[in-house]
């Protein structure tokens, strides 16, 4: 998420999460024999309903090269529809949905820009994680070789204007640990989760976004 734009967020930027579903036993078992990453993704959307967590999130060119300063942050969930994606650091942004609209907020521009969420998620990749609908009705998911002791899972977007290219889930203990965004241009997205809390209460405001006086409103 590289400083927030007016006139949407770049394909890196609506991505998240890491979160439980089923035993350790289970996903050990799974990495010694290539894994099951589709079964570990569906299991995962189907039970758990809540989460939080925290963030790191780097871009890089296709030489390799970083593209800009590491971003780190919070997150939360609730499906259907709703999550928080909150960047502390280096600057502060953040992303919300409401079940209704998406809000992309930069306090240092004083400025949110408003969407459907109907033109928000679709297929991209936060609808692999957050979203409530099949996902194969907007993605082609294909297991990968296991790598850096994760299962891995490759998910294609069905849609050709998608913005990127596809996103690989590294799945470890049964939950989402890394994402990695391919878009067209080469540049590689990589996304790390951590300390997750599964399924906990969240409070109606979790996801509740008023602009601060003087933030300019974009509506798109």
């Amino acid at each position: 998420m590289a400083h927030a734009q007016a006139q949407g967020a770049p394909a890196g930027e609506l991505q998240v999460t890491e979160v439980v579903a089923g035993s350790g036993q289970v996903a050990q078992t799974q990495r010694q024999q290539g894994g099951d990453a589709r079964a570990l993704l569906q299991r995962f959307t189907s039970t758990v309903k809540t989460a939080t967590g925290q963030f790191s999130q780097e871009s890089r060119d296709p030489h390799g090269q970083s593209l800009s300063a590491m971003q780190t942050g919070r997150f939360s969930f609730e499906r259907p529809g709703k999550f928080r994606w909150a960047v502390d650091q280096p600057f502060e942004q953040l992303i919300l949905a409401d079940g209704q609209q998406l809000y992309q907020y930069d306090p240092d521009l004083l400025q949110v820009s408003i969407r459907p969420m109907s033109q928000a998620l679709g297929a991209s990749p936060a609808a692999l994680l957050f979203g409530s609908t099949s996902l194969e009705e907007n993605f082609t998911l294909e297991s990968q070789p296991a790598r850096d002791g994760l299962v891995w899972l490759r998910a294609t977007p069905r849609q050709t204007d998608a913005g990127f290219s596809h996103v690989d889930i590294g799945f470890g203990e049964s939950l989402p640990e890394v994402l990695e965004l391919l878009d067209a241009f080469g540049q590689k997205t990589r996304i790390r989760l951590s300390n997750i809390q599964v399924n906990p209460a969240l409070s109606i405001e979790e996801f509740h976004f008023s602009a601060p006086d003087g933030v300019d409103v974009v509506r798109m």
